[in-house]
C-alpha cells in the first residue's frame, strides 16, 4: 500500500489531466519529459513550452477539442484569449507520448458572481444591444461593464448608454450607429467590480452578420390596374446584403397563402382585390436566423379603372401635351422653309424630251407672285 501511495506522490505534476480530458498515454516512469514549463504568453497570444526530448509532432487542445498543430514544435498561436477560465493542453502525437495542460487565466473569485445570460443582437438597422442578468452570488455592491471587441484589429468600444435594475445595477446596453463596427468577429465582454471582492468576467463572440433581427421591408413603390400588380421593397442593414424573402398573400375573402422568393419585387397578372404582406431573413444563414417582422400590410383594389401610380399618370400627361406641340412645331418649320427657300423651276430638255433632275413646277404667268422677276433678255435657240 506504501508502495502505491509513493507512485502517486511521484507523478509530475505536468502528466496530470484535469477530470474532462481525454486519457493521453503518458509515461510517468521517464524522470525527464520531453516538454517542459508549459505556460501562456498573453501579449504574444502564444501557448508555449520548452522542448527536451526526441518529438516531431505536437498538437494542441482548447477544452480538450484539438485546435491546431504546434508551429516549430515550441508554441502554439491562440488568436482569441478567452476572459473566462480555459484549459489549454498540449500532447505529442508523433514521438516519446506524452501529454501536459494549464489553466488560463486563473480563477479569481466567485464565478457565481460573473453577469449570467450574455445575449445581443442587432436590430432596428442601427443598433446593437446586449443584455445579461445578475449573478445569483454577486455581492450587492456589484457593478458591470460591458465592452466590444474586434477580434481581427483587438479595437475596443465601451458601452456610452446602460440601462440598470433596481438596485442601480448595468443589466443592458445599447449602441448607437453601428455602421463604423466591422463585419469580423466581435467579442462582447462584460466586466464586474465590487468593494470586497474580485467579480469574474464574462463573454460571447459573434459575427454582427449572424446576430442581426432585419427589420421589416420599406415599401418603395406600388400600384395595380385591372390585369397586372406590381410591389417593390427595399432592405436596410450594415453587414447582410443577401436575403431571402417570404410573402404573404390574400385575394379578397379566400384563405391567404405563403411565398418564399429571392428577388425585391412581386407581380402578379389579373391580380383583383388583394392584401400582400412581406418578411426578410438572411440567406446566408437562413437554416438557424428566424424571419424578421412583417411589413405593414398593402391593400390592392385593382379592378378595372383603377387608378395609375401618380408619377405614371404625370409622366402619361407630359407626353400626351408635348407630343402634340411638337407636331405644330414641326409642321410649322417645314412650312417656314418652303416660303424662304422655294423650288426653282426647271427647264425642259428639248432634244431628249425629259425634264431635268425628273422634277417640274406648274408656272401660271396669269398668277399673282410676291416676287416679280422683270425679263432682261430672251434668247430663241434654234431647232436642229
Amino acid at each position: 500500500m506504501a508502495f502505491v501511495w509513493l507512485a502517486v506522490f511521484l507523478v509530475p505534476v505536468s502528466g496530470l489531466l484535469p477530470p474532462d480530458h481525454d486519457s493521453y498515454p503518458i509515461d510517468i516512469s521517464d524522470p525527464d519529459p520531453p516538454i517542459k514549463n508549459l505556460r501562456m504568453e498573453p501579449e504574444r497570444k502564444r501557448l508555449t513550452w520548452d522542448l527536451h526530448g526526441n518529438v516531431s509532432e505536437i498538437m494542441c487542445f482548447i477544452n480538450s477539442k484539438a485546435f491546431t498543430k504546434a508551429r516549430k514544435r515550441t508554441y502554439c498561436s491562440i488568436p482569441d484569449l478567452s476572459c473566462q477560465v480555459t484549459n489549454y493542453s498540449i500532447k505529442v502525437t508523433k514521438g516519446q507520448p506524452f501529454s501536459t495542460w494549464i489553466q488560463y487565466p486563473r480563477q479569481e473569485g466567485n464565478p457565481r458572481a460573473a453577469a449570467e445570460n450574455l445575449t445581443c443582437w442587432v436590430h432596428d438597422v442601427d443598433f446593437l444591444t446586449c443584455s445579461w442578468a445578475v449573478g445569483r452570488q454577486a455581492p450587492r455592491d456589484v457593478q458591470y461593464n460591458l465592452y466590444l471587441e474586434n477580434l481581427d484589429s483587438y479595437e475596443k468600444w465601451p458601452c456610452s448608454q446602460y440601462r440598470a435594475d433596481e438596485q442601480g445595477t448595468n443589466v443592458q446596453c445599447r449602441f448607437h450607429n453601428i455602421s463604423v463596427l466591422s463585419k469580423d468577429q466581435t467579442r462582447f465582454l462584460v466586466n464586474g467590480t465590487s468593494s470586497g471582492s474580485k467579480i469574474p468576467c464574462s463573454e460571447t463572440s459573434d459575427k454582427l452578420a449572424k446576430i442581426e433581427v432585419l427589420a421589416a421591408p420599406n415599401i418603395t413603390s406600388r400600384w395595380c390596374n385591372q390585369s397586372y400588380l406590381f410591389m417593390r421593397w427595399q432592405m436596410s442593414s450594415h453587414f447582410n446584403d443577401d436575403f431571402k424573402y417570404e410573402l404573404q398573400i390574400q385575394k379578397g375573402m379566400e384563405l391567404a397563402y405563403k411565398q418564399e422568393i429571392y428577388k425585391a419585387f412581386l407581380e402578379l397578372n389579373n391580380p383583383g382585390t388583394y392584401t400582400v404582406q412581406v418578411r426578410a431573413r438572411d440567406a446566408t444563414f437562413s437554416h438557424y436566423k428566424p424571419w424578421g417582422p412583417w411589413s405593414v400590410p398593402q391593400h390592392f383594389v385593382c379592378e378595372e379603372g383603377a387608378r395609375l401610380p401618380a408619377w405614371l399618370t404625370c409622366l402619361l400627361i407630359a407626353l400626351g401635351t408635348l407630343l402634340p406641340t411638337g407636331l405644330v412645331l414641326l409642321f410649322c418649320r417645314f412650312s417656314v422653309m418652303q416660303k424662304l427657300f422655294p423650288p426653282i423651276p426647271h427647264m425642259k430638255d428639248h432634244i431628249n424630251g425629259k425634264l431635268q433632275n425628273g422634277r417640274t413646277m406648274t408656272w401660271d404667268p396669269d398668277q399673282d407672285s410676291q416676287e416679280e422677276c422683270p425679263v432682261v433678255e430672251v434668247q430663241v435657240l434654234g431647232e436642229t
